[in-house]
């Protein structure tokens, strides 16, 4: 007969080897020999419950534990969870998820408060795709977090990672992370824990578009070190990207106080300027602090110091509030062409091997039988107004002559409707937001012309091209040109930019015959605006400005302001992303003193949906256009909508949109070549009900024969411009 030692052996043997039922026959030969041995009765219901039946297990286990008084159980809970725990550590080592998640599960209904093991089980349940939501409450984690138990940081963090990744939405999370806090108690946790408030914050804020959320985290975050430079810049952007805009600007103040390098305060100093603009309600502080941040930007130029990573992807866009302010394009673009030279340079110094590796690669010739891999890298490719604007070109593209690739920069578990569409548009796709990666992955794609769509409005876009990890590289879209030495090309139009623009621009101009832009239309929705609602009489004119508060130029709205005092039988409407109370401050204080009635200005809120937007610009009469930046989208979408727009044209890209969207559809009324002409067509079209509806026909009439809406026609103007580029880039480099 075996002795007690023998079954114990062999039950081992057979847990190893994975024979479960073994294993429970053995323990229970051993329990025959030696009853008393409660730790038998542990191992033979683990045996159990590994051949998936809980329900045994937890029998084997209840019976013992009746036996045993409050004290006694108590410890024996504990033997039995500490084996449970260790199993658990096991088959997870095994590969073996599904015993992981039924052992964890069978030690938080013994021990419901080992926090430890409760968030082993979050973790598994977002790894394993069954996490709920629910959880946190049901579990009872915030009171057990609150009170201190024990708890792994390493696990802590990556839970929290992994939370707000998942169920960012979840309202339990902020006062997860607030309980959190306390366990950052040396000083690498904490700084362990503001790195991940800054990674977290990041991605929340801009790849998820949570960035209430993002700032209510950061705000935990700068509990830990209110003095964190890095927390400081990002918060102060949450606060603005969420409106909280009081708050933005604070921060952005207080940033700025906390920087000591010329290159970080210049960085400090355009984020100054974003918190100002953005409000639309402090534009004259606004442009005073322009004036000195051009004065920083000088003197960077004349130090041209060596530049850290981190700083060399914030200078890229430091001269983004130009255009805003003035219409001084060739002071402007040279000011930004030394600063993109600037970036770039020491940019390719830091990657010197990877440059190298590219342009070698570039001077390889491709087969030309394959057609022409085109690279769209843009974090704008879903629901935005770059995304609305493209998809005629990715739609009509050649797919024989062509080959397309989107680069998207967002992070790989973010889903947009628009972005899937484009995912299913191309020949392939890839998410990241880092600049190294994305450059690496259109080298190895062997991408022979790479189309930039944002330009400065995004840093990472711009590292990727400053490596030129394609051969040829063209900015188009997404803003005026960036002025880094390595986009060949910047595609314009015979009126986008003028005549001389190529004196003061450092990329190839390549001007297709007819627009830059073209789309097939866009989609309307239902208005959810009227004129019984806004109480507008039903034969007032009404003028409408719908932009964004960093467009919102104190001249322009003065030169509107007297439109509407020569038109008395009018109204205005006032929309776009900013400070609404600021921005009425402004419009009402500057009407009082030109005489036009507050009565008369209606200020609206940002539309549900970009198909409700544009129906709702059928209210208007008259859309006043913003100088000197001009409307874009708003304007394509004014005039797809019929409505007769009225723009002045100036020097520079961004004050020349309109006009070549406009005389793309075939109007000349409303073009204005200054402040008089500009006053003028407003008075006039306010007063003149028949040229109104003249030009609406012309309008409605152009969505089937003008340039601006040949989708097809401009895919074609461009694939032609991608070919001879590259036919040209060809007989350069076999010289």
């Amino acid at each position: 007969m075996a002795t007690l030692e023998q079954w114990q052996q062999e039950a081992q043997q057979a847990y190893l080897a994975g024979d479960y039922v073994q294993g429970a026959f053995a323990y229970e030969q051993a329990l025959q020999i030696a009853p008393d041995q409660v730790t038998l009765y542990w191992y033979l219901g683990l045996m159990l419950l590994l051949q998936g039946k809980p329900s045994e297990a937890q029998t084997t286990w209840l019976m013992v534990m009746l036996e045993g008084d409050e004290e006694t159980v108590e410890r024996w809970t504990l033997e039995l969870v500490g084996i449970l725990t260790q199993e658990a550590v096991r088959q997870e080592l095994l590969g073996e998820g599904e015993q992981t998640w039924r052992i964890r599960e069978e030690i938080r209904e013994l021990a419901p408060g080992d926090l430890q093991n409760l968030f082993e089980l979050l973790r598994l349940a977002i790894t394993q795709n069954r996490y709920k939501g629910s959880e946190l409450e049901e579990w009872g984690v915030i009171p057990l977090v609150q009170s201190g138990l024990p708890l792994d940081f390493a696990l802590l963090l990556t839970v929290l990672e992994a939370l707000f990744s998942h169920d960012a939405r979840n309202p339990a999370l902020i006062p997860l992370m607030e309980a959190s806090l306390a366990y950052a108690q040396e000083d690498s946790q904490k700084v362990a824990l503001l790195n991940f408030c800054l990674k977290v914050g990041v991605a929340l804020g801009y790849s998820q578009r949570h960035p209430g959320i993002a700032a209510q985290l950061c705000e935990l975050g700068l509990r830990l070190d209110p003095r964190t430079p890095e927390l400081v810049n990002l918060l102060a952007r949450l606060y603005q990207n969420s409106n909280q805009f009081d708050q933005g600007l604070e921060m952005a103040r207080f940033y700025a106080t906390l920087v000591e390098e010329l290159p970080d305060q210049v960085f400090a100093s355009k984020g100054l300027l974003r918190a100002l603009m953005s409000t639309g309600g402090h534009w004259q502080e606004g442009f005073e602090q322009f004036l000195c941040h051009e004065q920083l930007l000088e003197q960077l130029m004349v130090q041209q110091p060596e530049l850290t990573p981190l700083q060399v992807s914030r200078l890229y866009s430091t001269y983004f509030f130009a255009p805003y302010f003035r219409d001084r394009a060739p002071e402007n673009r040279h000011l930004q062409n030394q600063i993109a030279q600037l970036c770039q340079h020491n940019a390719q110094i830091h990657h010197r091997e990877l440059v190298e590796k590219y342009q070698k690669a570039n001077q390889h010739p491709r087969n030309p039988k394959h057609p022409l891999r085109i690279g769209y890298l843009s974090h704008c490719l879903r629901t935005h107004s770059v995304g609305w604007l493209a998809r005629s070109l990715i739609q009509h593209h050649n797919r024989e002559n062509f080959q397309l690739y989107a680069y998207f920069i967002t992070t790989p578990n973010t889903y947009d409707p628009l972005e899937n569409w484009y995912s299913q548009q191309v020949h392939q796709t890839y998410k990241s937001t880092q600049a190294l990666e994305l450059a690496e992955q259109i080298h190895q794609d062997q991408i022979d012309i790479l189309v930039d769509l944002d330009s400065l409005t995004l840093d990472v876009g711009c590292a990727v091209t400053a490596l030129k990890p394609a051969p040829l590289q063209i900015t188009w879209l997404g803003w005026d040109a960036s002025g880094i030495p390595a986009i060949d090309y910047f595609i314009a139009d015979p009126y986008v930019l003028p005549d001389n623009a190529q004196d003061y621009y450092h990329e190839k101009i390549w001007r297709l015959p007819h627009t830059y832009i073209a789309t097939d239309g866009f989609e309307v929705g239902i208005p959810s605006l009227n004129r019984h609602q806004l109480n507008i009489p039903p034969h007032a004119v009404i003028y409408y400005s719908v932009q964004h508060g960093y467009k919102r130029h104190l001249h322009t709205i003065n030169l509107q302001l007297e439109i509407l005092k020569a038109v008395p039988n009018s109204y205005f409407l006032v929309k776009g992303a900013a400070d609404s109370e600021a921005v009425k401050r402004v419009f009402l204080t500057m009407a009082a003193q030109t005489g036009v009635e507050a009565e008369r200005f209606r200020f609206l809120d940002i539309d549900d949906s970009e198909m409700t937007h544009r129906a709702n610009l059928g209210i208007a009469d008259i859309v006043l256009d913003t100088y000197p930046y001009n409307g874009a989208t708003t304007t394509l979408e004014t005039l797809w909508m019929g409505v007769p727009l009225v723009t002045k044209v100036g020097q520079q890209f961004s004050a020349r949109n309109s006009y070549t969207m406009l005389k793309n559809a075939g109007i000349t009324e409303g073009i204005a070549w200054s402040d008089e002409e500009y006053i003028q067509w407003g008075i006039r079209l306010g007063q003149n009900p028949t040229l109104r509806d003249t030009i609406a026909g012309k309008l409605k009439q152009a969505r089937y024969q003008a340039p601006l809406w040949n989708g097809k026609q401009f895919t074609r103007e461009m694939e032609q411009a991608y070919q001879a580029m590259w036919q040209h880039f060809q007989t350069q480099r076999n010289r």
